[in-house]
C-alpha cells in the first residue's frame, strides 16, 4: 500500500507558489482570500474521493463527509483527521469567525461554523475550492493516497 506524501513538508518560496498556483489559488491560500460562491470547481462535486491541500498535498477532507449546505462552497462535517486542520480566531471584516488552515502547509482553506448537520456533530467546514485538489477514489492508490482507499470500500 502506498502512503500519502511524506512529511516533513518544506513550503515553497513565494515565487515558486506564484508560479505553481493560479492567481485565485495563490490569493485564497496565501492571503486569506475567498472565491465567489458557486464559482469554485468543487462546490457541487459528488464523486467519491478525498480533498487535499493544493499546496502540500496533505489529505484534508473526504467526500463521505461532504454535503450540500446551500452556501456555494464545498462543505464538510469534519476533516479527514483533526491533526490536519488548524483553527484560528479571525476578526477580519468586522466579525469573529473561526478560520481553518491546513496543518502542514499553513494554507488558508476557509472557515468552520456551528450550523452544520446536528446528527454529524453540528459543524460546517466551509472550504474554498481554490485551496483544494480532488483525488477520485479510483485514483487514490496511483496518486499516493492508498491508505484512504479503505474509506470507499
Amino acid at each position: 500500500m502506498t502512503s500519502a506524501p511524506k512529511l516533513p513538508f518544506t513550503k515553497p518560496s513565494d515565487e515558486e507558489l506564484r508560479a505553481r498556483l493560479s492567481a485565485e489559488q495563490y490569493q485564497v491560500t496565501q492571503h486569506e482570500g475567498t472565491e465567489r460562491p458557486y464559482s469554485g470547481e468543487y462546490w457541487d462535486t459528488a464523486a467519491p474521493g478525498i480533498y487535499t491541500d493544493i499546496v502540500s498535498g496533505e489529505p484534508l477532507f473526504s467526500s463521505l463527509d461532504k454535503y450540500d449546505a446551500g452556501c456555494g462552497w464545498p462543505s464538510f462535517t469534519r476533516p479527514i483527521a483533526d491533526a490536519m486542520i488548524v483553527e484560528n480566531v479571525d476578526r477580519r471584516h468586522f466579525m469573529t469567525r473561526t478560520e481553518v488552515r491546513s496543518g502542514v502547509a499553513d494554507s488558508h482553506l476557509g472557515h468552520v461554523f456551528n450550523d452544520g448537520p446536528k446528527a454529524q456533530g453540528g459543524l460546517r467546514y466551509c472550504i474554498n475550492s481554490a485551496a483544494l485538489k480532488f483525488v477520485p477514489a479510483t485514483e487514490l492508490e496511483a496518486q499516493g493516497y492508498g491508505e484512504y482507499a479503505r474509506l470507499f470500500g
